[in-house]
């Protein structure tokens, strides 16, 4: 029964690490040709530059509040605790210096979106991007 107890433990850590791990992908609209890296992705979701590199408009858009990708790619891409970034963006619009990416409640809700507007740009779990966007990072 010792023995049945710690393997139970054992594989459900190793679960749990391996769900705290997944990736997300950054998406873009097909014809996007910008080269896009952490920092530039950085600087459109906390709302300081409104532009692709290649001079685009940027129009960012999150996946919900709480859901698992949107704590990746905060934490991961962002480099902010969900907490940080809720109080970055209470400070923003309290001083009028910008609104946080609109929320979208599924990955192909986002895809959808992506895939009909050249000005979106969004995330959402590894392996759903499909065929209709351009992935543009994997963090």
């Amino acid at each position: 029964m010792k023995y049945l107890v710690s393997s139970f433990v054992l594989v459900s850590s190793m679960l749990l690490s391996a769900l705290a791990s997944a990736e997300v992908e950054v998406i873009v609209h097909p014809s996007n040709n910008s080269t896009l890296d952490q920092d530039a992705i950085q600087r459109i979701y906390l709302g300081k530059t409104r532009a692709f590199p290649n001079g685009g408009e940027a129009v960012a858009i999150s996946a919900k509040e709480g859901s698992p990708e949107e704590a990746e790619f905060t934490e991961k891409v962002l480099s902010k605790t969900p907490k940080q970034l809720k109080a970055y963006w209470a400070k923003m619009v309290f001083t009028g210096k910008g609104t946080p990416p609109r929320q979208i409640d599924s990955a192909a809700e986002m895809v959808k979106l992506i895939s009909a507007n050249p000005n979106l740009i969004g995330f959402v779990p590894a392996g759903s991007a499909g065929g209709s966007v351009k992935v543009v990072g994997k963090f």
